[in-house]
């Protein structure tokens, strides 16, 4: 793709965005690689350094072993705690505060949307969320730092401090249901938008992969914006394949001076 064409295509999608009042933004591991997050599941990814089948759910609930390699995990990544939000979870953040965003629908599990200035309210996480910490037998919710601290304070697993249950990350792990509540909701704005926005994923992880079939059928507008060809892309009305940080960047660019 020509810089020409780039610059066109970026501006196309700022005058959808500009023409739009009922936007929905939905995020993949592409827009958290530029916060220093690893895809999972590309080369050099989470999975190629752990066996993914230490993040079943069944094998965390049988094996404290699990349990003990996944809390290992935890202390000596810090990428769940450390982590900064990019260009591209600012960009979603300022469409919020133009009033055009009604939703964020991510994958990711990272918490950056909201760090970035996104009401917590407007971001569905269908995968859960790395920064909480919830208990398996009394549902206590405790933020990811707090026990971390308590990890490295000794030996053992960490337990929860009101009940002494199963500590587990308030993420979806293999062969967990997705939240239906979310997962509603997340459908419904989907529904329901003028203009469906991809950045940062590869539309190959069912059932969120659905989101953006559920926007085109009820007429909405979609955009992908992602560095590789996905299976949506002949669906799509305009299809960037760009970084999430540089794209997003130069298209809000493109609305506040179609704005002024």
């Amino acid at each position: 793709m020509t810089e020409t064409s780039l610059e066109k295509q970026i501006g196309a999608v700022a005058g959808m965005i500009a023409r739009s009042s009922d936007i929905v933004v939905f995020t993949g591991a592409g827009v958290s690689t530029e916060s220093g997050i690893p895809d999972f599941r590309s080369p050099g990814g989470i999975w190629t350094k752990f066996d993914p089948e230490d993040f079943t759910i069944d094998k965390f609930l049988s094996s404290p072993q699990t349990r003990r390699k996944q809390w290992r995990f935890l202390l000596e990544s810090g990428l769940f705690t450390s982590a900064e939000p990019n260009r591209a979870h600012r960009a979603v953040a300022e469409l919020e505060r133009m009033g055009r965003l009604r939703a964020v629908i991510t994958q990711n599990v990272d918490n950056l949307h909201q760090k970035a200035g996104n009401n917590p309210e407007r971001v569905y996480e269908l995968h859960g969320n790395m920064a909480f910490v919830k208990c398996l037998d009394c549902s206590e919710r405790y933020a990811l730092e707090s026990i971390l601290w308590q990890s490295m304070s000794g030996p053992d697993v960490p337990v929860c401090k009101k009940c002494r249950g199963i500590l587990k990350p308030d993420v979806i792990f293999f062969g967990e249901m997705l939240p239906p509540e979310v997962l509603r909701d997340a459908t419904n704005h989907a529904r329901s938008c003028d203009l469906f926005i991809v950045i940062g994923s590869s539309l190959v992880v069912y059932p969120a992969a659905y989101m953006p079939a559920y926007a085109k059928e009820a007429g909405a507008k979609l955009v992908i914006i992602n560095m590789t060809p996905t299976p949506y892309d002949m669906d799509a009305d305009l299809v960037l394949q760009a970084g999430a940080g540089d794209a997003m960047e130069k298209i809000l660019a493109g609305v506040r001076t179609g704005q002024s």
